[in-house]
């Protein structure tokens, strides 16, 4: 049994302030059914909210020159300043969005605003996972690596969880017209104050040790050419993030849109199904990541490979025809504990495949891209595929992005053994010493 302590202060730091990123960056998706209508001239429903995504997924073409930018920062500067200049970018774009003029007072001016602020969202997000799994992962233990980093989609999923628990609170308060009108700016309003106070909370974490091993080397950090002597390793990532991404956005922020326009459950409900079914997929990531410290990693990415690419299709479907709570949660359960395999690790896994020098770049730039083609497009995919009324064709697309990854998690090497630190690499791991 590993006796290695969890450095919580190191894992909570990070972690509260990842928090508050992914909220400001799920809110946008969870009230776009509301604000839709404010910056774009009159036309059906399924239309605006494509122009809506369309947005969202600006935000996600930023990610890989947040990657590239914040990875690169992050590989110099620190960690520590990467995480706190990541959080100052997402402030600012949270207030810009809650102060966004709408369509009637301003025309496409209200849009442009919204553009400029994903972009801006796209930028530190794209910076914010790679600091954030190589923080976390850089400042734990070898052995309890995976339970550690595994908090980064536990902090994701509370982000997600505060915003959707938000808008139930607003929904339950307020009239539908209040919402459409103003109401949704008050989560963004939230956002841009609680990023502010993370950016204090930052400010008092400190660098990792295996980060200042690295400073002593004297060498240098986090450029592209060094990134390409690893080229293996980041065309790695990209294969092994295709199909989780795509089934996580299925299954998170497309999900109470498909609940309530394709299932014709009522708003609320959808988000209560939601909420609900994400609460319990927070508190299963520790467990998962806990299972891969002594498993390894490769186990889990498999079992969500083949559960993803065999189950979305008939899971999907069987959603499309859910016509109460009950049904939905427990669909909703399914999908998300295979999508568990693929979340819990993959921050840890992608930290593992580096050397420090290069290890946030690394991460942030193949990982960046991956979401950019597969991520952020998904809702933009799914209703494209709505609209033209071959809905069953997104969920065999995503079906196909499962299979190209598991034959990635069938062939990649198990990195749960991986040295990151000299004091590590003189010592040999719990599985390696119960070997000999």
């Amino acid at each position: 049994m590993n006796k290695a302590r969890v450095p919580w202060k190191a894992v909570i730091g990070g972690s509260v302030g990842n928090l508050v990123e992914w909220y400001d960056w799920f809110v946008y998706s969870s009230f776009a059914v509301y604000f839709a209508a404010s910056f774009f001239p009159e036309g059906d429903d399924t239309a605006k909210l494509l122009n809506t995504a369309a947005i969202f997924a600006v935000g996600f073409f930023m990610r890989p020159l947040g990657g590239w930018l914040l990875g690169r920062y992050a590989d110099r500067r620190g960690r520590k300043a990467a995480l706190t200049l990541t959080v100052t970018l997402m402030s600012a774009s949270a207030l810009l969005i809650a102060v966004a003029p709408t369509y009637a007072a301003a025309g496409y001016f209200g849009a442009l605003v919204l553009v400029v602020a994903r972009l801006l969202q796209g930028l530190s997000v794209g910076g914010e996972y790679a600091a954030s799994a190589t923080y976390l992962t850089e400042a734990t233990p070898r052995g309890r690596r995976g339970f550690a980093s595994s908090f980064q989609y536990v902090s994701m999923t509370a982000g997600q969880l505060v915003g959707l628990g938000l808008q139930i609170i607003l929904q339950n308060t307020m009239s539908t017209e209040a919402l459409n009108s103003y109401g949704w700016r008050i989560p963004f309003v939230v956002g841009a104050v609680a990023a502010a106070v993370v950016f204090y909370l930052r400010r008092s974490l400190l660098e990792t040790e295996v980060y200042g091993e690295e400073e002593e080397e004297g060498r240098a950090k986090g450029t592209i050419r060094q990134l390409l002597a690893h080229k293996k390793e980041a065309l790695l990532v990209i294969a092994l993030t295709m199909g989780g991404t795509v089934a996580y956005y299925t299954y998170t922020t497309y999900l109470t849109k498909y609940l309530s326009i394709s299932a014709g459950l009522p708003k609320e409900t959808a988000t209560l199904v939601s909420f609900c079914a994400l609460f319990i997929f927070m508190c299963l990531q520790p467990l998962a990541g806990s299972l891969s410290d002594r498993i390894g990693r490769r186990p889990l990415l498999i079992t969500f490979g083949i559960g993803s690419m065999l189950g979305t299709v008939p899971l999907m479907t069987a959603l499309g025809g859910a016509s109460g709570f009950g049904g939905a949660l427990v669909l909703s359960l399914v999908g998300l504990v295979i999508v568990t395999g693929y979340t819990s690790i993959n921050a840890v896994v992608k930290a593992e495949l580096f050397p420090t020098h290069v290890r946030a770049l690394g991460v942030a730039l193949p990982y960046a891209i991956a979401n950019a083609l597969f991520g952020g497009t998904a809702e933009y995919v799914a209703l494209w595929f709505k609209r033209h009324d071959i809905e069953s064709g997104y969920f065999w697309y995503v079906s196909a992005c499962a299979a190209v990854s598991l034959v990635v998690y069938l062939t990649m090497r198990e990195t749960r053994d991986v040295a990151l630190s000299r004091s590590e690499g003189a010592q040999p791991s719990d599985s390696v010493a119960a070997r000999v």
